[in-house]
């Protein structure tokens, strides 16, 4: 991954997360960490 695709994705995902505070007041977050810990904890279960 060059620096110009890493930096465009950061972006991207920084835009992600300051519309979804604005319009959906963090719901898309708290449902992504939510979705996470349920993989990290299926992860773990393979470990």
């Amino acid at each position: 991954m060059t620096n110009g695709i890493s930096a465009v994705l950061a972006a991207l995902i920084l835009l992600f997360l300051i519309l979804d505070r604005i319009f959906w007041h963090a719901a898309a977050e708290v449902f992504l960490a939510r979705k996470f810990i349920t993989l990290v904890d299926w992860l773990e279960f393979w470990r």
